[in-house]
């Protein structure tokens, strides 16, 4: 029999989805967990858009679509990029995809060659890397410090950048930490991006989620570089339609279309109806909705926020963005389960989801392997649970290490 791909033996499944499937077959067996796994808002979907998808079900519009995305979608999108990004797009220079992440791989297949390296800042999105050897590309790490929020500075991006160099690969809000770019510190990124020719991949797919009177700045919107900016964006987080499979990128049209002649040959177009939905949910005042979401996100922020300062030995970095709240737990890790250390926040996950019934994500597919992620796109009601049964975990762990 012959063997599988190597290029897939070598791929890491996604640790979110992992974690998320195990939480729900436990669930399925009866097991009271509460999953703090989810990338997803746990908001219905508006009724508006819901109503837009059935008129276009009921009015037939069913059938394959110009690959590139229906005109008016894509129309309304260079008006979404001009008014929250002020970035000026041309229809022609948007391609909309089956989600952001579908967005982000047709865009690094476009623009990657062999050999080619991809800078990623660390903590990251747990697909970044895997995505980068889909397209037989190089991941190139930077860890960040958690003194500058996780966040890459100018001094380790130029460092970082050699002749193989074709992309960075930025994050804001970023998920996993929620740190927030400012407007002056992507400036200053940018003169580096201008000064190498490198491009970036700005996935600002958290762009709406962002606290504390912050503001999000989009990269592309620097004139200097524009041609070098890949924007990637989507209706997943703002608009509660994770499942609808819908996200977009704008970039130069060579770009769009070398990625819309992959597109072509793998997925064609985006479901119909999730364009007709996303049509409604861009050309509609869903300001009142969408402020209400992150209202309510920030409540549980805060709450979550204030629980686990309690928690000694726990420490993390407080997020202006995303939902997310990503935990350093490295002093529990030398805690003893069964006579042994935990050693990894893998087994220190494991202990969580098998032992007090709450999943987290661990670091270690986030590339920082001393940090656990919890997300707080859930009810305040199951966040409340979640926290007391992490309260008393972290303190049994505390005992054990100082037995």
């Amino acid at each position: 029999m012959r063997s599988l791909s190597k290029k897939i033996a070598n791929l890491s499944e996604s640790q979110t989805m992992a974690l998320a499937a195990r939480a729900s077959l436990m669930k399925a067996d009866g097991i009271d967990v509460v999953s703090l796994t989810a990338g997803e808002p746990d908001f219905p979907t508006p009724q508006l858009i819901k109503n837009a998808a059935i008129a276009a079900i009921n009015a037939n519009f069913t059938k394959y679509t110009a690959n590139q995305g229906i005109f008016e979608l894509r129309e309304a999108i260079c008006a979404k990029f001009r008014y929250d990004n002020k970035i000026n797009f041309e229809p022609s220079e948007i391609l909309v995809s089956s989600g952001a992440k579908h967005s982000i791989y047709n865009a690094l297949q476009a623009v990657c060659d062999r050999g080619d390296e991809i800078v990623i800042p660390a903590p990251y999105w747990v697909s970044y890397p895997e995505m980068a050897k889909l397209v037989d590309a190089k991941a190139v790490i930077v860890h960040t410090s958690p003194k500058n929020q996780f966040k890459i500075t100018h001094a380790q991006l130029q460092k970082a950048i050699t002749k193989k160099t074709k992309v960075l690969i930025l994050c804001s809000p970023s998920n996993p930490t929620g740190a927030v770019y400012s407007r002056e510190e992507i400036e200053g990124l940018a003169a580096i991006v201008e000064k190498t020719g490198i491009y970036v991949l700005s996935d600002e797919i958290y762009e709406k989620v962002i606290y504390d009177g912050l503001t999000h700045f989009s990269i592309g919107s620097i004139d200097a570089i524009r041609d070098q900016v890949i924007t990637v964006n989507g209706v997943s987080k703002v608009f509660s339609m994770t499942g609808w499979r819908l996200g977009y990128f704008g970039a130069r049209k060579d770009i769009v279309l070398a990625a819309e002649k992959i597109q072509s040959q793998t997925t064609s177009n985006a479901s119909s109806i999730s364009q007709k939905a996303a049509l409604a949910a861009l050309t509609n005042d869903l300001s009142g909705e969408v402020a209400a979401m992150v209202a309510e996100f920030d409540r549980r922020r805060k709450f979550v926020v204030g629980e686990l300062e309690k928690v000694k030995h726990l420490s993390f970095i407080y997020p202006r963005g995303s939902f997310t709240l990503f935990l350093h737990v490295k002093p529990f890790l030398k805690a003893r389960l069964n006579g042994k250390p935990l050693g990894t926040s893998d087994r220190l996950g494991d202990y969580f989801l098998n032992e007090h019934n709450v999943a987290m994500v661990p670091g270690t597919g986030f590339g920082a392997p001393d940090w656990i992620r919890l997300s707080y796109a859930c009810s305040m009601d199951d966040l409340k649970k979640a926290v007391r049964r992490m309260q008393g975990g972290f303190e049994e762990l505390a005992k054990s290490m100082h037995s």
